[in-house]
């Protein structure tokens, strides 16, 4: 049977540390094409996810997306969708999909150290159904998921949630943008969509 998760090179590294065999253990019992029951709850009760995307070059990109739990929808077995939000213009990884659909995304919990790797094709729209149904969105993207699979977390620190961030965007409420937009080298440069919302008092990231 065809490996969903592994290729040469991983095979390579198997073999050279003698791991093949719990490797395809691991796949036999935790990879999997459709999310279970579990990884709904979990995917959707995330607050943020780290998107790993590469251009038609194969360079990397890694970004950080944020919003409310539930911000991240399961739409299907084997689908989900998430919304774009305000960012700094770049479109890094958004951009990259244009080119290379293939993406990486990982949700973990820091509270309760948890992660889960999906990969999978993307594509954006502008014009997608749910775009109503997220505040704030400029484009929602959907991922068909072609691997799903938990990893270990013995690594994962233990956090805590303060709170979650100001900037994320409201239904109906006043976007509030970061401070950086107001930077008297970038503000004439800023994008239209942006130069309406009220400015940060302090500085703040961006979701690109």
């Amino acid at each position: 049977m065809a490996s969903i998760l592994y290729h040469e090179g991983n095979r390579r590294l198997q073999d050279s540390f003698e791991s093949r065999r719990i490797a395809d253990r691991l796949e036999e019992k935790l990879g999997r094409t459709a999310f279970s029951t579990d990884d709904v709850t979990f995917i959707e009760s995330r607050p943020f996810f780290f998107l790993a995307t590469a251009d038609a070059e194969g360079r990397p990109d890694c970004s950080f997306k944020g919003g409310t739990p539930g911000f991240v929808r399961v739409l299907g077995a084997a689908e989900l969708a998430f919304p774009d939000y305000d960012g700094n213009g770049m479109f890094k990884s958004l951009g990259n999909l244009l080119h290379n659909p293939s993406v990486g995304l990982l949700f973990i919990d820091f509270e309760k150290p948890r992660r889960l790797r999906l990969n999978g094709r993307a594509e954006i729209s502008r014009d997608d159904p749910l775009m109503t149904e997220f505040a704030g969105a400029q484009m929602i993207v959907r991922v068909a998921a072609t691997a799903v699979f938990p990893n270990c977390p013995r690594y994962i620190p233990t956090m805590a949630m303060v709170e979650p961030s100001r900037y994320l965007p409201t239904p109906g409420g006043e976007s509030v943008e970061p401070a950086w937009k107001a930077n008297p080298d970038l503000r004439d440069f800023v994008h239209p969509r942006a130069r309406g919302a009220s400015p940060g008092r302090s500085p703040g990231g961006s979701r690109a």
